[in-house]
C-alpha cells in the first residue's frame, strides 16, 4: 500500500446516482477516474492492470444504511476482488488507514523474503489500531489460507510479487557493477515509481538496503 493522490474533484455521476433509489456508484466515470489515480491497481495487493476490479468502500455503509458513505468519493476505492473479500471481514470495519491521506510507507513496512510477505508496524511498540489492522489486512492478502481459493488466489499474488522483486534484485545487481549506467538507473526510478506494481515492497527493500548501493544517494527520491 502506498500514498495515493485522489482527484479532489468527484466524478459528475456520483450527484446524479445518489439521488436514486438504487444508484450506482460505480459508473464508468468514477471507475475511470480510480484506475487513473491508483495507477491501475489494487489499493491494498498492488496487483497492476486489474481485469476484474470492484469498487471498495474503505468506510463501510452496512447495506446502504450509511446512505453518504455509498456515494462519497473520499470513500471509494480501486481494489481486486480477492482482497475487497478479506477486508469485508467486520474485523476490519473501520480500522484500515487512509491512503490518500496518509503515507502508509511511514507507518507499514512492506516485506518480501524466500517466498513470504510480512507486513508489519514500523514502529514496533504502536498501539495504534488502525496501523495493525491495515498491516495484518496486507498481510492476509498474500498469506491467507482459510479456504482453497483463498490459497490459490494468494499464491498468484506471491508469484507475481516474486517476479518484481527478482527483476528488482538484478536491477541493482547490474547497477553495483556498472554505476554510471543511466540504463539501469532508468530502470530502478521506474521500479521505485508509487506507480509501479507492488511498489510499496520495492521501495521498502530499496529504502532499508540504501547503505549497500551507495551509488543511489542523490539519485533516487522515494517522494
Amino acid at each position: 500500500m502506498v500514498k495515493i493522490e485522489r482527484t479532489p474533484t468527484p466524478p459528475a455521476s456520483l450527484a446524479i446516482e445518489c439521488k436514486k433509489v438504487h444508484g450506482s456508484y460505480a459508473s464508468e466515470d468514477v471507475i475511470s477516474q480510480l484506475k487513473k489515480d491508483f495507477h491501475s491497481k489494487c489499493y491494498l495487493c498492488e496487483l497492476k492492470d486489474l481485469t476484474d476490479i470492484e469498487v471498495e468502500h474503505l468506510l463501510p455503509h452496512y447495506n446502504r444504511k450509511i446512505k453518504e458513505r455509498v456515494f462519497d468519493w473520499n470513500n471509494l476505492f480501486y481494489a481486486c476482488p480477492h482482497c475487497n473479500s478479506i477486508k469485508n471481514d467486520r474485523i476490519y470495519d473501520e480500522k484500515i488507514i487512509d491512503c490518500c491521506k496518509v503515507d502508509p510507507e511511514s507507518l507499514l513496512d512492506h516485506i518480501y523474503q524466500e517466498g513470504k510477505v510480512n507486513v508489519r508496524p514500523h514502529d514496533p511498540d504502536t498501539q495504534d489500531e488502525k496501523v495493525l489492522m491495515t498491516a495484518d489486512l496486507l498481510e492476509n492478502c498474500f498469506e491467507k489460507s482459510n479456504t482453497g481459493i483463498r490459497i490459490f488466489q494468494c499464491q498468484e499474488r506471491v508469484n507475481r510479487l516474486a517476479e518484481t522483486m527478482n527483476a528488482l534484485y538484478k536491477t541493482l545487481e547490474a547497477l553495483k557493477k556498472k554505476p554510471t549506467s543511466k540504463q539501469y538507473l532508468r530502470a530502478l526510478k521506474g521500479m521505485l515509481s508509487r506507480e509501479y506494481k507492488f511498489s510499496g515492497f520495492t521501495r521498502y527493500y530499496v529504502r532499508s538496503h540504501i547503505e549497500e548501493y551507495p551509488q543511489l544517494f542523490g539519485k533516487i527520491s522515494f517522494e
